[in-house]
């Protein structure tokens, strides 16, 4: 199988949607023949056929409905609950009277078997509970008001574990962000479409454990929904692409598999250069040169010989080293001195593909005109201090969205885009293509090293043949799977050369990749 374009194969075919998608998926489907009424009975009995699998000895059920259709799922499953015969009291943060159409008949439906309902007055829900949140779902778009806030509070202190509805509530399900509160789920059920900020930002948190259920909705329905107004969001998979890469054949030679020069490792930040060349030499590169500063040469023969390391001092030092490259890796440890910025400037006067992190990104962010010269695909890895340099914002407002943020960094510098964070975004460079999301990977990776280790990857891929999106979105599972291998042993105290002792057994399938 050949590596070298995107295909099928990159994704699972599981797309992440907006609140609008998802509504609009939902007329679709009631357009088509199914009630609306009967889309939240089975919205109801897949959250509580998932309730009773997580937890079955529940006992007592306490839910927590608002006044929308997310609320009309509680009511339901308070009735399933009572049918089962299981204790089951529901919180109503809206007026039950004041309910309309769908949720009205899901909240008379409780009524009639039995189910006590009463307004929350301020209780805690008793800590032996399952909470079942169903107060705000997808509408949600400003801050929680203060009664919602208050019962959020409540749960969160509680201890009670919790079953969130479609979205935790205070959970921006476009971006991720907190609206001020949000409930902190052990599971979140959602349905119809899955909502893409339930895999990024604080709904990586918020959502704990994350199960889909279509609801049986047809798949011409989905085929029916127009893209447009939304990035095509879809979430990476590459499992079954690396199994389909195959072996090599017998014969192969160095010369076949790329050679990825690193450039960086000013004084003191010799590290960073060095775990850059290193993942690239363990993600299959045939060949990994470095140039660095000539008092880090010893040290890098020392530590892993198999990298050919040069000495630069001078622009002219570089040249010969550029002319032999498949591929560059410019910014580990780079600085950002003249030295740094030489370095630089000479690497992007070239035609070779491009991995910018670190300092790259963040003298081309003072400096964009130093990517004019530049004539190669290239491919930025930011995380979100970066990322808001480059796009002359906070990181504060950069975050508030993160997919158009990835998509505003891709259109302004023309490159594909890996903004890194909970829930990894990459936007391919081409406007026509989709964005990816990996949502692999873990806290032990919050320590230094982890990006250097990135761009080493990805660059190796691209050595490899695989065109620029490809490579990036594959390095990112990769990197991930590796990580989670690593923190089999715990994520406190986890090291970027830990994740480098993994990869190769995700390359080569003997790990698993998430």
């Amino acid at each position: 199988m050949s590596l070298t374009t995107p295909s099928e194969s990159i994704i699972a075919e599981q797309l992440l949607y907006t609140a609008s998608q998802v509504r609009e998926l939902d007329r679709l489907a009631i357009a088509g023949g199914i009630s609306g009424f009967d889309l939240m009975h089975r919205a109801a009995l897949a959250a509580f056929r998932e309730l009773q699998q997580r937890w079955p000895d529940c006992s007592p059920i306490e839910i927590f409905c608002g006044g929308g259709n997310n609320g009309g799922d509680g009511y339901l499953i308070a009735v399933l609950a009572a049918e089962h015969g299981l204790p089951v009291r529901v919180w109503a943060l809206a007026d039950p009277l004041a309910l309309s159409g769908d949720a009205a008949l899901a909240m008379q439906a409780a009524v009639d078997v039995g189910v006590t309902v009463q307004a929350w007055t301020g209780a805690s829900p008793d800590p032996q509970a399952i909470v079942v949140d169903a107060m705000l779902g997808t509408g949600l778009t400003g801050a929680v008001r203060e009664k919602y806030a208050q019962a959020i509070a409540a749960i969160n202190d509680s201890g009670a574990p919790v079953l969130a509805i479609d979205v935790p509530s205070g959970l921006c399900s476009d971006t991720g962000n907190r609206l001020g509160v949000a409930i902190r789920a052990s599971l979140t059920v959602s349905f119809i479409g899955r909502k893409r900020g339930l895999y990024t930002l604080d709904g990586v948190d918020c959502g704990g454990v994350k199960v889909f259920d279509s609801l049986s909705v047809p798949r011409y329905v989905y085929s029916q929904l127009k893209q447009s107004g939304a990035a095509k969001i879809e979430q990476l998979n590459c499992a079954s692409m690396l199994a389909r890469w195959g072996v090599r054949p017998r014969n192969s030679h160095k010369g076949m598999f790329g050679h990825v020069l690193v450039i960086g490792g000013d004084t003191g930040m010799a590290g960073a250069a060095l775990l850059a060349a290193i993942a690239a030499a363990r993600s299959g590169a045939g060949l990994i040169s470095c140039a660095t500063r000539p008092e880090h040469v010893a040290a890098f023969i020392s530590a892993r010989p198999e990298i050919m390391v040069h000495g630069v001092n001078v622009v002219a030092d570089i040249l010969p080293l550029l002319a032999k490259a498949s591929v560059l890796v410019l910014g580990p440890g780079l600085g950002q001195s003249a030295w740094g910025h030489d370095l630089l400037n000479a690497a992007l006067n070239s035609d070779k593909p491009v991995v910018l992190d670190a300092d790259a990104l963040n003298m081309i962010a003072a400096e964009p005109k130093l990517l004019q010269s530049h004539r190669g695909p290239r491919i930025l890895t930011p995380h979100p201090g970066e990322a808001a340099r480059l796009l002359a914002c906070s990181t504060a407002e950069l975050q508030k969205d993160r997919f158009a943020s990835a998509l505003a960094i891709r259109d302004k510098y023309q490159a594909t885009v890996l903004l890194k964070g909970a829930g990894t975004l990459i936007a391919a460079a081409s406007p026509e293509s989709s964005m990816y999301l990996n949502s692999g990977g873990n806290a032990g990776m919050a320590t230094g090293g982890m990006g250097d280790v990135l761009a080493g990857v990805i660059a190796a891929f691209v050595a490899q043949g695989c065109e620029p999106t490809l490579a990036t979105c594959l390095a990112a599972a990769v990197h991930s799977a590796a990580a989670d291998c690593a923190a089999e042993r715990g994520e406190r105290g986890m090291l970027a050369s830990d994740v480098i002792d993994n990869l190769r057994g995700v390359i080569n399938g003997y790990a698993a990749l998430s």
